[in-house]
């Protein structure tokens, strides 16, 4: 072998350490490596063979059913973990192959991991990326099988947005697993905007949305407050279902979870609140708002969902079953949860959204009877 089949991206480019190989035989010869590695691991030189590092640890296993090396020379993908080095640290090393019998050795120094006390419990994790994947996945199902069918481009639109959304949801769960700053309050956000991207997102079977009142302008981080959005609305929406209100009819309280129907639901405005700074819904002939149907019924099984503006805040609420009052302190609690198959993350979310914002939120009874959730900065 030769030094043309090392990869090529530079070793340098990489911030862990990091050495590139190439096989020889049973064994693989470095070929290079970043100053990341020589200071961390050990300074080794070219052409030295890579069991060579193996065996400075004590414990070496591989995720994958055979000894590390035999992994690294089939060009498997697979982790190894090193450990019992005097005087070096505790590793995982990912095995990159590229082409020919070239590849990466990509080191993680586990020290600089959070403790198992510090680390949200890997079922948490999972539960939330399930809980907010779910939406733009089912959206972008939706979409790509109407693409299939007439081919217009906007639906291709509509996945690649939904393909973006889970992008930043997915780095969300890595921010919040690895410790950093949760937000971001960097954007002046219409509170309006956000409801009304919002609502654009979220499968609401049916139900409405009306904005009333002069929604604020905050600093805050965009997505996030969107996210805050996007949940408060599935939680009102699938907990006032025709079959939730059967079941609150039989004692069963409301909770939080995900909506699982077809997007697509009027979004109504009041017609005696300013225009908005981002989305008028007014008609381009008459200059008029959309018509205020809140005193109108929604279809059979629908909920109609309000925001409103408060003196420094706002607020979500709906006209459905309400939360009893015995409910109200455990609602944000992660994992709580009234319902078969909730996973009882959705207002867990909105909760430590809302912190992290150093905002407050109050739980109370809406008029009538649903559920209201005042948010004040």
């Amino acid at each position: 072998m030769t030094d043309e089949c090392r990869a090529a991206i530079p070793v340098d480019a990489f911030p862990d350490p990091v050495l590139a190989y190439v096989v020889d035989g049973r064994d693989a010869r470095i070929t290079t490596t970043n100053e990341s590695f020589e200071r961390q691991v050990e300074d080794a030189s070219p052409d030295a063979p890579v069991s060579r590092v193996f065996d400075r640890f004590s414990r070496r296993v591989a995720t994958g059913d055979r000894d590390p090396m035999t992994h690294l020379v089939r060009g498997d993908r697979v982790g190894i973990y090193l450990d019992g080095a005097e005087d070096r640290g505790t590793f995982f090393v990912r095995v990159i192959p590229t082409d020919g019998d070239a590849g990466y050795l990509v080191f993680s120094d586990l020290q600089d991991c959070p403790t198992l006390e510090e680390m949200p419990a890997v079922d948490q994790v999972s539960s939330v990326i399930s809980h907010d994947l779910r939406n733009p996945l089912d959206v972008a199902k939706a979409h790509l099988t109407a693409a299939r069918e007439t081919g217009a481009p906007e639906h291709f639109e509509s996945v690649a947005d939904a393909h973006d959304r889970m992008e930043r949801i997915i780095r969300d769960v890595l921010t919040l697993t690895r410790g950093d700053a949760v937000v971001d309050p960097s954007d002046h956000v219409s509170v309006e905007t956000a409801a009304t991207d919002a609502w654009r997102s979220v499968d609401t079977d049916g139900a409405e949305l009306d904005l009333t009142g002069s929604l604020p302008t905050v600093t805050a981080d965009a997505d996030r407050v969107r996210r805050l959005f996007e949940n408060l609305f599935r939680n009102s929406v699938e907990h006032n279902s025709s079959e939730s209100r059967r079941r609150h009819a039989d004692g069963v309280a409301h909770d939080a979870t995900d909506a699982r129907t077809p997007p697509g639901a009027p979004v109504e405005r009041d017609p005696d609140a300013p225009p908005s700074n981002a989305h008028g819904d007014r008609d381009p002939e008459s200059g008029e708002r959309s018509r205020d149907r809140r005193d109108e019924a929604t279809p059979d099984g629908s909920v109609r969902i309000t925001v409103g503006a408060l003196e420094e805040g706002f607020y979500v609420a709906d006209d459905g079953t309400g939360i009893p009052a015995d409910e109200r302190e455990r609602v944000f609690d992660p994992g709580h949860s009234t319902i078969a198959g909730g996973t009882g993350l959705g207002l867990a979310i909105v909760d430590r959204i809302i912190a992290a914002h150093d905002w407050d939120v109050t739980l109370t009874t809406a008029d009538g009877s649903g559920a209201r959730f005042e948010i004040r900065f």
